[in-house]
């Protein structure tokens, strides 16, 4: 190949094999791992676990198969990893926006910071919300709705003790707030409507004016009674 030839595949042609592999050596360990995560969590999103193979996270990343079990030991270890990150980025999100105030703004805090993470991260929740046959080492979402839960319950319990419900039951509630709210936000990412503050509204009318005419000793009304 001519000299210009090598020019043009390196500066904005299609590059050649020598020109991915000066790539590669180029790329620091960190930067091939983060690669390596961005691919992987691109390829999860689009064909689940079970639809995505190492031969394919290799070959979008332009490296070899050994290069990914070399940093993550297969492809369990990717995902446990990607999996790890979205986790983590969502509960910092809506933990981070608890900026506290009345207990009805807290509610529309939750509430955006969840479908915030649903709107900018929209690879890492489809993640998140599939089953993987990992997930007993990488944690579920169910599990992680239970730890936002966690923050509510928090909020909650000072309120039902304030008005003298009973405080053990602002962990059920909280669950169903988070759980509704979570639910929601699978249906509005394929739905894409109404507006996200739209959304929040709604689900905070729906929250906030049952907690405010809830009654502190429920009684079913049917026949059934266990």
């Amino acid at each position: 190949m001519s000299d210009r030839n090598n020019a043009r595949g390196t500066a904005g042609g299609t590059a050649g094999p020598s020109a991915r592999r000066a790539r590669r050596v180029r790329m620091t360990g960190k930067e091939r791992r983060e690669q390596l995560l961005d691919v992987g969590r691109v390829l999860f999103a689009e064909r689940g676990y079970e639809g995505t193979s190492v031969e394919e996270i290799a070959h979008q990343a332009g490296v070899s198969k050994p290069v990914v079990y070399e940093h993550f030991g297969g492809k369990e270890g990717l995902y446990a990893v990607v999996v790890d990150r979205e986790m983590r980025r969502l509960l910092d999100m809506v933990t981070g926006a608890l900026t506290g105030g009345h207990p009805r703004e807290l509610l529309e805090q939750a509430a955006f910071a969840l479908l915030d993470y649903i709107e900018q991260y929209t690879d890492g929740f489809r993640i998140l919300v599939r089953d993987s046959p990992v997930a007993q080492s990488t944690g579920t979402f169910a599990s992680l709705i239970s730890d936002i839960a966690t923050q509510v319950e928090d909020i909650l319990g000072h309120e039902f003790s304030e008005r003298g419900f009973d405080a053990k039951l602002a962990s059920l509630y909280a669950q169903a707030l988070v759980g509704m709210v979570a639910l929601t936000g699978q249906w509005w990412l394929d739905a894409q409507h109404p507006g996200k503050a739209d959304v929040v509204a709604h689900l905070v009318n729906l929250s906030w004016n049952g907690l405010s005419g809830l009654e502190p000793r429920p009684r079913l009304i049917g026949h059934r009674k266990s």
